[in-house]
């Protein structure tokens, strides 16, 4: 299984320190998110820094040599497609061929309300975002690309340079319904699963509950039949977890307690809390044994983390990924 680090809040100044210390650390790819504002579940707002994640993965690219850069991921609605190809490109080149490209529909109601920028129901996002990936691949080909489409129109549209990776750098998708799933299914390289936020708007508690174990398993399914019927080979889609709860405890006892305790929040018994998959509770040992299990499992090749304390970062890198 390979690891991958979604950082959000880091200040200008510690950046490339960061970005090469998950180089050092094993890392297999770093990821910036994409917001106006952050939010976290039920609406709570939190006052961190949201930078250009553009500019963020170029200082990342331009500091590391190995480690993958990319987003988790770009908002559709924020840029055009033809506006997201150049940005992408040019990282693509500066990192030397790193980049994975990750693009959503955008989720966060918040941010469309507060600054008037559009935010149509998610059928129409969905639909705007299959547009999009199809322009992308388009307009990064050898031929002139025209097209159009309800939302996006191209003629004979040309940019240079093309992608340091060819045909194009991988996409990345993350979300969590079957209209996602199905745009996965034709586009996707990399499929990140997480807990339903594009039909409400924000992250709720009820929708994180949804996410289990089974229903992870159930969306894996879902994308591989839809990939096939599509005629692509589904095992050309790799899958993907993030986990924003880390909590690394002393004893089995410990981890039962606070299994507990969270499950109250989320309405789950104390063992559905420790196979969600947006959670990762217990010691080293049993840490090392649930992220193997999703392995094996769930078909998940890699874990992106997302660790809201240094300490807790630096517990994973020496105590539980190697191992894993």
């Amino acid at each position: 299984m390979r690891f991958g680090l979604q950082v959000a809040q880091v200040e200008w100044s510690k950046l490339r320190d960061v970005a090469q210390a998950a180089e050092g650390m094993g890392f297999h790819a770093l990821y910036f998110p994409d917001h106006l504002v952050h939010e976290g579940p039920e609406r709570q707002r939190e006052d961190i820094p949201a930078w250009d994640p553009i500019i963020q993965t170029a200082i990342a690219a331009e500091a590391t040599r190995r480690i993958r850069i990319g987003h988790l991921v770009l908002c559709n609605l924020f840029r055009h497609p033809a506006v997201t190809a150049r940005s992408l490109t040019s990282l693509d080149h500066l990192s030397g061929g790193r980049l994975i490209a990750g693009l959503g529909t955008g989720w966060t109601e918040t941010e469309y309300r507060m600054t008037g920028i559009p935010f149509p129901d998610i059928g129409t996002r969905l639909r705007m975002l299959d547009e999009a990936l199809t322009c992308l691949t388009g307009i990064w080909g050898d031929a002139p690309f025209s097209f159009a489409g309800e939302f996006y129109q191209m003629k004979d549209a040309v940019l240079l340079p093309k992608p340091a990776q060819r045909p194009h750098p991988p996409f990345m998708l993350g979300g969590n319904g079957r209209g996602l799933l199905r745009i996965a299914a034709r586009h996707a390289h990399h499929l990140n699963i997480i807990s339903g936020t594009g039909r409400e708007g924000y992250i709720s508690l009820s929708s994180a509950g949804k996410l289990t174990d089974a229903t992870f398993r159930s969306k894996v399914v879902f994308t591989r039949d839809e990939a096939r019927r599509h005629g692509r080979d589904p095992e050309t889609i790799e899958i993907s977890q993030t986990i924003f709860a880390i909590m690394i405890t002393e004893s089995p006892a410990m981890t039962r307690a606070m299994a507990e305790n969270f499950g109250g929040m989320l309405g789950l018994p104390p063992d559905e809390v420790l196979r969600s998959p947006l959670n990762l509770i217990g010691t080293p040992d049993e840490c090392i044994a649930e992220l193997r299990r999703r392995g094996r499992e769930w078909q998940v090749t890699e874990t992106i983390l997302s660790p809201r304390a240094d300490d807790v970062l630096q517990r994973l890198a020496k105590e539980i990924i190697p191992h894993v």
